[in-house]
């Protein structure tokens, strides 16, 4: 190969790598700066095709969607000093490039560690204000929203970050606080299930009391109200046979007579021994019979 085609050959790879070096790209989802020898000369660049100037500009870019950081739970202390496992978490994104750059040096972990021990400053400074009751369920998103407004005043004059959201995932008492209050749950609900039970069964055995009382009333009405249906009825039947039987005095008597001896022999080895000149064989006589 000639020298002169060999310097040619170098020349346009310099040109090149000149080129590629001289030409980047900033996409949509990234904000980013240019800086000339370490120093920041354009602090926002838009999206788009852009140039620089090799070996004397640098191109830093960071990420311009949201950013959950998720901090690690905390141990915080309420008004009543009540000792509380708080786990949140927080969202942002950047809004001042060059404050940011300037803050962490573009670094997304140091923006994390500084954001986080911000947020927590703040919700030891809120909880240490309210009580359990207030920060479990009275004034949680209240709490919430005041730290979020004090943080994003920081984060966006101090970190160039603008604060999207703060929330509480789970507030949880310690262990040995747990199990003390489980201890104390289970207690009280026992103490309620024995009032409870004992009130049951003073409830109960005053309505069986009742129900008995109730139960012998209506027996003794009852048995009164059919005793005296059974004497009205026996009056009525006595009746109905005086007034039958008076027609016939003397079949009435022969009857009451059968029905006597038919109650006395009322065995199969029963005999009756009658005299021929007994009244029966005169009624049988004198009614015709054979």
């Amino acid at each position: 190969m000639k020298p002169n085609s060999v310097f040619v050959l170098v020349l346009a790879l310099v040109a090149v790598w000149l080129t590629s070096e001289s030409v980047y790209i900033v996409k949509e989802t990234e904000r980013a700066v240019k800086l000339r020898f370490g120093e920041i000369v354009e602090p926002d660049i838009v999206p788009g095709l852009h140039f620089k100037i090799p070996f004397v500009n640098t191109v830093r870019k960071f990420e311009a969607r949201l950013i959950t950081l998720d901090s690690r739970p905390q141990a915080f202390l309420t008004l009543e000093a009540k000792r509380l496992i708080v786990d949140s978490f927080i969202k942002w994104r950047i809004k001042d490039v060059e404050r940011y750059y300037t803050a962490t040096s573009g670094d997304e972990s140091r923006a994390n560690s500084l954001l986080a021990s911000r947020i927590e400053t703040n919700l030891r400074n809120q909880f240490g204000e309210r009580t359990l009751n207030q920060v479990v369920s009275g004034e949680r998103e209240e709490l919430m929203d005041q730290v979020n407004r004090q943080l994003s005043v920081v984060a966006e004059r101090e970190l160039g970050i603008e604060i999207v959201d703060i929330r509480i995932k789970r507030i949880d008492l310690p262990t040995e606080v747990s199990t003390s209050v489980y201890d104390r749950m289970r207690s009280e609900r026992l103490r309620l299930a024995r009032e409870l039970r004992a009130r049951g069964l003073e409830l109960a055995e005053g309505i069986r009391a009742d129900a008995d009382r109730q139960r012998t009333v209506i027996t003794a009405n009852a048995f009164s109200t059919s005793e005296i249906l059974r004497g009205e009825g026996d009056a009525e039947a006595a009746g109905i046979y005086s007034s039958a039987f008076s027609q016939d005095p003397e079949f009435y008597s022969f009857v009451r007579s059968i029905g006597a001896y038919r109650e006395s022999f009322s065995g199969q080895g029963d005999v009756l021994v009658l005299e021929p000149t007994s009244e029966f064989f005169r009624y049988m006589r004198s009614s015709g019979v054979q």
